[in-house]
This record gives C-alpha cells, structure tokens and sequence, in this order.
C-alpha cells in the first residue's frame, strides 16, 4: 500500500458533541443509521429558550435546528472555575474547554505530565449567551472581560495549562477548519508538539427564512438537491487532537488518519458580492490543498463538501471541483460528494471540524455514509460530465489507500480545504498474554463508580489488554479516587471493573504485583513494569455536570 512518508500530520484524537450524539462513537452510528437530528422545536421549547412572541408569530421564522442537550451542564470543579465565574462564562467556552480534555485523554495525554509544548487553535460563533441572556436579561448589566469569542483558546490554554500557541480564529464558518490548517502548520513548523483544533457553536433558534437568502425554511439542509434553500443553523462542539506523524508512530500513539495537506485562502473580489462564494478562489483552494499533499485528482474516493444547500452555492462548489478534478480523466461516479449539514446542520463556526470528523472516520472505517434529503439533483449542476455523485445510502469504499477532501468556506470569501488519508496499518503484533493492572482513577466517588461502568461496557466489546492497561498508565491522569483491577483477559477485567472493592480479588496473580496495585490505589505512583501496548480510545473521565445558568447568578 503506498502512502507518503512519516511527514503528515497524525489525527491522534477526536471529540465532540453534536445534534443527537454526546460524542464522536454516537455521531458515527448516527451518520451510519441515516439520522436526521435537526429537532423541530414546540412552541414551548422556543418559549424556553428566550423566544419573543412576535418572532414566534412571524411564518419566516425558521423553528427547527440542531441543538445540544443540557449547553447549561458544566463540571467546573473539574476545570477549577468558580461558581460564579461559571455562570458568567459563554457556554461555547465551557464546552470547548470540556471537549479539549476529551479530546486529550481519546489521544492519551495528560497535559501536566506532557514533556512538550501543546498548542490550542478554534474559532467560536458570537457570545449569544451574553447578548440574550445577561444584557438582554438586564440593560443596566456591565459587560465581562475575558468572555468574548477572542479568548476561547486563551481559556482552554489557562484551564487545561497548557503553554504552546493559543490562537483564536474568526473566519465565519470556515474557523474551525481554517485553525486545523493553522495547526498542521504550526507542528510542521516545530512551534508545538501537540496541537488541540476545532470550534463551537451554541445557536438558538432565531432565524428566520429570505427567498434566496442562507437559511432554510424548515431547517433542513439539502445539499446539491433541486429543493436546497439553505442550511438550518445548529449547535456543537468539535476537537481534533494532532501530532506530527512520524512522532505519533514513534510515541505508539494511535492514528486515526493523517492530514496530508491543506490550504486556505479568500475569494478577493472576484465574485458575485461580499457574500456570495467564489469559484476561481474554491477551485484554487483544492487545487493547493491536492499540490501540498503530492497528490493528483484521481487519489480521492470522496469528498465532504461544504454543501451550503444554496442552489447558486452549491452549483458554484461542484464546478470549481469538477475544474479541479477534471485535471484527471476521471470515470463517472467515481469520486462521492457529500455533507454532514444534511443530518446536523450547519454547525457554523464548528462546521468544518464536524466535516473533518466525519471524513476521518470514513476513510478510517472504509464506509461514506449516505447523504440525507436528496431526491432529485440541483439542475445547474452538471453532474453527466463530472466525476462525482452524491450517495443515497452507504457506500462501501474500497481503495488502496482511502482519501478524502474536506472543504469550508466562510461567509466573506475565505476558504479551507484539507486532504485526509487511511492511516499506515499497524504491524502485526503477539496477542497480549499474562497479568495486566488495569489503573483507573476520578475526581469524586460518584465519577469513579461512572468510569467502571463505562470501561467495562467497552471493553466488553472487545480490545486488547495490553492496550488498556498502556493507556490507562501512560495516557490519564491519576486523581484522587482509584481503582487497580488485576487480569488476565477480558472476563476478568470486566468482573473486576463490575466488582465493588479497590483492588477486586484475582485468584492466582502474584503477590508482588498486588501489593503495587493497592500501593498505587493508596496514591503511590506506579511501581510495575509498563506493559508494551498503544495508544488506544477509552471512556474518559465522566464530567459531574452541574446547571450554570443567568438564573443562577448571584
């Protein structure tokens, strides 16, 4: 299988939440199972939420989108933010600062421990919270420093400690995106060693339809079909955890994919107007992204589009690709299009990570999920003498080496489009054998009893044990509350995890290793031999998530 040389950039972990799925593994099923997860709002939720009675009667406005459960939960014990700083806090940063620990335990770092330097890069829509909620709440209210959409990396790199660049990126709906091109950069440039990339979104549903404007008028996103009046607006949170790729193969992290190029630019003024998109500026963004990565047209299997659901948007978007790709003699339906806006929304300022994710598990998995809510094709998109096609159900992906293109474009003209490769296979290895220790720790009881439950459920499913016990030792914390679990496979890991004792009996395991695990179990760091393992995702810590809210102000 040829693939580049150990010079990409590795995807080491991912996190995130998102209309209809608490974290990455259920937005994957959800793509796989052809959810729609826009939520059609009841006039009592818009009431909930802070929605006027004359917006509510207006027919244009728009009553569905994506939303987050509980965007007022925050464990901030966890982070060290007091309660009344908590309040204060934009929802979007607390579920960055959250996702971002997510995101580094999925890659297996703790950042207090990390001998190198962590870079954090996003970009997050407008403070609605402030604006809606504490200045619309009370017009005498004074406004707060340190919460304005500029400081969203400051408070990740302050909460999580980390001291590598802390950079904010503000490009509409292309930040997100556009700071994940700005952290490959900087690893390659040596400037961090670990880079956190992303962004978020909490939108409320406030708006309202235009004939030929952005916004949908029942909050579904059509992309490439006849009937696309635009994308319905959601809420969510995306993080990418990044390394360089020939460190992550040297450290046994684990790769999920590699990024193997990017670009971005602006479409200048060679459009239509201040918001209309570009063809000559996305054309030449793909164009960059495919010559950073030494790659031609015809190596990509698919590409997750920006799909805006606009029929001039996307008609735009299809022939810049076709101008690209028609470099390459290409066989019809031979390269996929799709857009995660179709079962989310446009996650704004998120959107691009979302689409990242996705693409990444695709070609991770080896399957490009349908795309939702197309029936009949955009008639100004040519799609006979193009390459690409828009799939109806899942499509199998078979390829010597799977590769994807990603694309976002912010309202503005400025563009992000990134490569991604099917990860270098792994070696074979001897299955594991012997006892293992498995160390798991939490911050309060009530968490610690959560994180067994939730190991056991996983490894229930199936992974290697020297897996486990390598990330557990190597790649988490070690808080207050603890338990060691001695075993041999994975029946007597799970009876362990499910048994209520510190140390849960393990018939014949050797005294010396016991008496590390209850050392360790006291507080002692660990004292046996690491076993020889990678990196691999588990369950992380379970946040104790408390309400913070404008009610709850003192």
């Amino acid at each position: 299988m040829e693939q580049h040389p150990a010079d990409g950039i590795a995807v080491v972990g991912m996190a995130g939440r998102f209309p209809g799925a608490p974290d990455v593994a259920t937005f994957w099923r959800n793509l796989l199972d052809g959810i729609d997860a826009v939520h059609d709002h009841t006039d009592a939720e818009l009431r909930a939420l802070g929605v006027g009675e004359r917006l509510l009667a207006d027919p244009a406005h728009v009553r569905a989108g994506g939303r987050l459960p509980d965007v007022a939960g925050f464990d901030a014990a966890f982070f060290g933010v007091p309660e009344d700083e908590a309040v204060r806090m934009d929802p979007q940063h607390r579920l960055f600062v959250e996702q971002s620990w997510v995101a580094l335990e999925d890659a297996g770092y703790d950042p207090a421990a990390y001998d190198g330097l962590i870079g954090v890069f996003a970009g997050s829509a407008v403070n609605r919270y402030f604006l809606f909620q504490q200045f619309g709440g009370d017009p005498d209210e004074p406004l707060e420093p340190g919460f304005a959409a500029d400081y969203l990396t400051a408070q990740v790199a302050y909460r999580l400690g980390l001291t590598g660049p802390a950079v904010t990126v503000q490009t509409a709906c292309s930040s997100s995106l556009v700071a994940i091109c700005m952290a490959g950069q900087q690893l390659l440039d040596y400037r961090c060693d670990l880079a956190l990339a992303g962004g978020v979104s909490v939108l409320e549903p406030r708006f309202v339809h235009r004939p030929g404007g952005l916004v949908s008028p029942d909050g579904r996103c059509r992309s490439f079909d006849a009937a696309g009046q635009g994308s319905g607006y959601s809420s969510g949170v995306a993080v990418l955890a990044l390394k360089r790729l020939e460190d992550a193969l040297a450290d046994r992290d684990q790769v999920i994919a590699v990024l193997r190029g990017w670009a971005v630019n602006n479409d200048g003024a060679l459009r239509a107007g201040f918001a209309a998109p570009g063809l000559d500026g996305q054309a030449s963004v793909v164009a960059e992204a495919l010559a950073e990565a030494e790659l031609a047209p015809a190596s990509i299997g698919y590409v997750e589009a920006h799909g805006s659901g606009t029929p001039v948007g996307d008609a735009i978007e299809v022939a810049a690709l076709a101008q690209v790709f028609g470099a390459d003699p290409l066989p019809r339906r031979s390269v996929a299009l799709g857009s995660v806006k179709t079962n989310i929304g446009n996650l704004d300022t998120a959107a691009g990570a979302a689409g990242l994710i996705k693409a990444v598990l695709a070609v991770r998995h080896g399957v490009i999920p349908a795309n939702l809510h197309y029936d009949r094709p955009n008639p100004d998109i040519d799609f006979d003498s193009s390459p690409f096609y828009v799939p109806v159900k899942n499509v199998g992906w078979q390829a010597e080496v799977r590769r994807a293109g990603v694309s976002s474009f912010g309202l503005g003209g400025t563009n992000a489009h990134v490569i991604v490769e099917q990860a270098p296979a792994e070696p074979p290895r001897p299955e594991p054998d012997g006892w293992h220790v498995l160390p798991l720790s939490a911050r309060t009881p009530e968490a610690l009893r959560t994180a067994r439950t939730l190991l056991a459920d996983h490894l229930a499913r199936g992974t290697r044990l020297d897996d486990v016990a390598h990330t557990l030792a190597t790649g988490r914390r070690a808080f207050g509350h603890r338990v060691a679990v001695l075993c041999r496979d994975t029946a007597e890991a799970v009876a362990g995890l499910r048994y209520d004792a510190a140390v849960p009996a393990a018939s014949g395991a050797p005294e010396e290793l016991r008496r590390q695990a209850a050392a360790w179990v006291a507080g002692a760091g660990i004292g046996w031999p690491l076993p020889d393992g990678r990196t691999v995702s588990l369950p992380g810590h379970p946040f104790q998530r408390q309400r913070y809210w404008q009610e709850n102000r003192p």
